[in-house]
Parts: C-alpha cells; sequence; structure tokens
C-alpha cells in the first residue's frame, strides 16, 4: 500500500560512495579515476569505471569545479564575422570534429563568434575570467588579437591552422597547405594542362600564403610561366571566387586551368565559367582545396585536396589536454590527399 498519497518517492541519484562501495574501493580512489587516473592502478580504474556504469553514476561538475578550480569545459573560438559560420563548410566540419572528439572525455564544447571589436573583447573577459579551460582557436588573418591576448592571460590555447606570427608560441593544427597545392597544380599539369591561373586565399592568412607558394613551387619545377596575370586573389567566399574568375578570364582568356584555394570559391568559379560559355574539364579544368561537402555540391563534382578534418579535431583536441595539464606547446602539420572527381 503507498502511504505518501499515491506519489512515489523519486529514487536518489546515486553518489560517489554508491560507486566506492560498488567498486570494493576507497572513496578516494573513485575521486582519482574522476579526476584522471593518477595513482591508480589498472585494475582498481577498470572497476570504478565498471561501477559507475553500473550505478548509473554522473558527475556534478558544479562540484567537481569548485574543488579543481576547472569549469570542465572548452570554446571553440572563431574569429569571423557570424555569416561566414553558416556560409562555410569548413567551419561546421571542424566543430562537428571537435564536439565528438571531446565527448570522448566527456568534456562540452561552448561555441563562441567574435566577429566585432566588441564581441571579441566581451569574449576575451568570459574567457580570461576562468569559464572555460581552453580554447580551440579558429582565426587565421594577421592582426588578429585574439591569440596574443589569451595567450598573456595563460589560457591554454590551440589554433587550427599555422598562427601567422605565432609560430612557436601558440600551439596549432594544421593540413600542409604548401604541399596539398603543389599536388593539385602537378596533376592538372600531368592532365595536359599549360596555362594554370590561381584563385588565392587572402593573403593575410597561412592557408593563402602557402597554398600560393606551394602553386608557384609546382610551375618552377614543370617548367611553366610563373604569369602574374593568372593570379587573382581570393576571400574563401562563393562570390569572392565568381569575381576573381571573371578577372581571370578578362586577364587571360586562353587559361586551360584553374586551381582554387577553397572549395566554396571553387563553386563561385565555375558559375562564371558557365557563364562564359567554358566547358568543365574540357575547355577548364578545375581544382579546389578542403574536401568540403562544397565539393558535391558542383556539377561536375569537384576534385579537391581533402583536409583530415577529423584528425585536425582529435589532434587539436588532444593538444589542448596536454596544455590543460601543464605540457608546453606544440604543433602538428597533417597530409592532405587529392581526391580525383570530374573537374579534371
Amino acid at each position: 500500500m503507498n502511504t505518501n498519497g499515491g506519489r512515489r518517492r523519486a529514487a536518489k541519484p546515486p553518489t560517489i560512495h554508491d560507486v566506492a562501495r560498488e567498486a570494493g574501493v576507497s572513496r578516494g580512489t573513485v575521486s582519482r579515476v574522476l579526476n584522471g587516473g593518477h595513482y591508480v592502478s589498472p585494475a582498481a580504474r577498470e572497476s570504478v569505471e565498471a561501477a559507475i556504469s553500473r550505478t548509473g553514476y554522473v558527475v556534478n561538475r558544479h562540484a567537481r569545479s569548485l574543488i579543481t578550480g576547472r569549469s570542465d569545459s572548452v570554446a571553440f573560438l572563431l574569429t569571423e564575422p557570424q555569416e561566414r559560420f553558416f556560409e562555410d563548410p569548413n567551419f561546421n566540419v571542424l566543430l562537428r570534429a571537435c564536439t565528438q572528439s571531446l565527448a570522448d572525455h566527456d568534456i562540452p564544447l561552448l561555441l563562441m563568434i567574435a566577429g566585432t571589436e566588441a564581441e571579441r573583447r566581451r569574449i576575451t573577459r568570459y574567457i580570461t575570467a576562468g569559464h572555460v579551460d581552453g580554447v580551440l582557436l579558429v582565426s587565421s588573418h594577421t592582426g588578429d588579437p585574439a591569440a596574443d591576448q589569451l595567450r598573456d592571460a595563460g589560457v591554454p590555447l590551440v589554433a587550427c591552422g599555422k598562427p601567422i606570427g605565432h609560430t612557436g608560441k601558440v600551439s596549432y593544427v594544421a593540413a600542409d597547405d604548401r604541399d596539398g597545392a603543389h599536388d593539385m597544380v602537378r596533376h592538372l599539369y600531368a592532365s595536359g594542362r599549360r596555362r594554370i591561373a590561381t584563385i588565392t586565399g587572402p593573403l593575410d592568412t597561412p592557408g593563402g600564403i602557402d597554398r600560393l607558394a606551394g602553386y608557384r613551387q609546382a610551375l618552377a619545377e614543370t617548367g611553366l610561366e610563373a604569369d602574374e596575370r593568372l593570379v587573382a586573389t581570393g576571400d574563401y567566399t562563393r562570390v569572392g571566387g565568381e569575381h576573381a574568375a571573371e578577372r581571370l578570364l578578362a586577364a587571360v582568356p586562353d587559361m586551360d586551368a584553374l586551381f582554387v584555394a577553397s572549395d566554396l570559391m571553387a563553386q563561385g568559379a565555375l558559375t562564371a565559367l558557365k557563364r562564359a560559355n567554358r566547358r568543365v574539364p574540357e575547355d577548364i579544368a578545375v581544382g579546389g582545396f578542403d574536401d568540403s561537402p562544397a565539393a558535391l555540391a558542383t556539377t561536375p563534382e569537384l576534385t579537391t585536396i581533402r583536409q583530415p578534418w577529423d584528425r585536425i579535431a582529435s589532434e587539436m583536441v588532444r593538444l589542448l589536454l596536454a596544455q590543460i595539464g601543464g605540457a608546453d606547446t606544440s604543433a602538428v602539420i597533417l597530409p592532405t590527399e587529392l581526391v580525383s572527381r570530374g573537374t579534371v
């Protein structure tokens, strides 16, 4: 018979004491497992993890943060205008991969976008106040003060891509932009193309600089003329790629290949080529960079250079967690891969 007016008392959630009793270890051993597993034998750790699973214990993050002084959360900071986050598929791919990688450590990821100076100041104050344990920074333009401000405040920080002017001072993970661009231009050359143009990324970004360097290296190796009329600067947007392609068509109407430093810009370039009645790949072969969802949204589908986004994300998370644990800054450069589709 229910003597509580027909209502059942809710079961109390399991506590750390319940886990300790279930595992047959002390509360202190459970606490050490929850805080990284230092000075715990493999057998004890396995027993505690099994007990957590059986009891359904969930860490009280607020209580633990009072003890450890940590928030147990990480920020994904994008210092680009908000519209870039929604237009450029690379940001979403990287965010999703970082979120999944941190989930393996039971750490939530907070998305922060600081596209203006006011937003940057506000978010920097929030981060340096200790509301997150570290930052995954997506910020590539020269002169962006976010890396300096966070580093000077002692915030653990890992950048996506080489942070210009901060190499050796800020940890980063990057794809090998120069080598990837070199491979694409050599691929265009091997297909029989001899007037190979390029649309660069912004030349105050590591991708813009290194992909242009890879393009020029490949031209030198193949003996092709380094005609500066074959180079147009873009801005990593679809519209920017379209306008850059129009400029190239006007300056070098005899070009027979085009290396574009991002898939999104390549989408715009293909629009311009179609409007000019240039067939792809029959009249002009086109290669992109990223292997983002944009590469599959073109007709024909885009031949491109694949950046290993999952590995980039997992390495960024690994380096950041190591920094939070006291490790020094470090860098990882990952190889790219040429993906052949219909535009070459």
